[in-house]
Parts: structure tokens; sequence; C-alpha cells
């Protein structure tokens, strides 16, 4: 049985840039994967030229990429997209889990949200079917989480302002 994952989020921020850093390797499907995250973010009214792309070999090298473009602090979020496949050696744990924990501490570091779509699958069909024009392709959702991450950080940073006025007015006032 499959999540049931919404497919409509709560984005009312515009104007915002966004990158996707998208691996060569298995590209047929990393084009899937692509094709999805810009659809999406078509749909929240993110033109294509708010978006910067960027090809890298493989998805080892994704999470350098991907430093360089939150360094230069000009973009909302971030999009990985790429894929790994099980093969019969331990290549797939070095590859994906470096990806992971490479973006993950990038997301951290630079306080900017990176969706996931690095797919680390077991066969080339399950990739397949995760990166079609159907329901579950993880491009799409690998937006969306982004999505939903940049607005929650722009509402809770409008919110601290908000509160941190009006403890600092109040300081003022003596209360």
């Amino acid at each position: 049985m499959k999540p049931n994952h919404s497919t409509h989020i709560q984005f009312t921020l515009t104007g915002l840039r966004f990158g996707i850093i998208a691996a060569r390797y298995n590209n047929v499907i990393v084009d899937g994967l692509l094709r999805g995250a810009l659809d999406a973010l078509e749909r929240y009214s993110v033109m294509r030229d708010q978006v910067k792309i960027v090809q890298v070999p493989g998805a080892f090298e994704i999470p350098l990429a991907a430093q360089q473009l939150a360094a230069t602090g000009r973009y909302a979020g971030l999009i990985a997209l790429g894929v790994v496949i099980r093969g019969e050696t331990p290549h797939f744990e070095y590859v994906a889990g470096s990806c992971t924990q490479g973006i993950a501490q990038l997301g951290l570091e630079y306080n900017i949200p990176i969706g996931f779509g690095v797919l680390t699958v077991n066969t080339e069909q399950q990739a397949i079917e995760r990166s079609g024009p159907d329901a579950g392709n993880k491009g799409v959702e690998a937006v969306l989480a982004m999505l939903q991450m940049v607005q929650l950080l722009h509402d809770l940073e409008q919110e601290h302002a908000t509160t941190s006025g009006t403890e600092q007015s109040n300081q003022e006032a003596g209360t």
C-alpha cells in the first residue's frame, strides 16, 4: 500500500529563485524526475527563469554542487535529483549514504530547504516507476517538500520578527 501524499500544498511566496542539482548518471530516469520537478514548480507559479539547473556526474557529486549554490545566498531552496540503484557490491551504500548525509548537512549549515529527490532503489524498474509522469514521481514530491519548508521558514521568520518587535516595544515602554 502506497502512502497518501498530498499533491497540493499551501505556498504563497513569489519572486523567489530555486536551484536544481540533477545527476547525469541514469539520465533517462533523472530526466523524468526533472520534468516532474519543473512541472511542480510551474504549478506554484515558479517560472523557468527563476530556476537554475546544474548537472553533475552522479549522486555522489550532488552535495558539492548544492553547497556552491547554497553559499551564494541567491536561492530560497534547492532540489537534489539523482538515482542510485543497488548492485552486487557495497558501492550503493557508500554513494547513497554520502549523498544523503551531505544534503542533510548542507540544509542545516546554510539554513536552506533541500528537496530530496534522489532515488535509492533495488532495481531499475523501481526507479522508472518513481520517475514517470504518473502519480508518485519523486521529483514532484521533492519540490513539494522543499516549497512547504520554504513557506514554513518564511512564516516562522515573520512570526519571530513580529514577536521580537512586540517584546522590544514592551521593553522600551517599561512593561
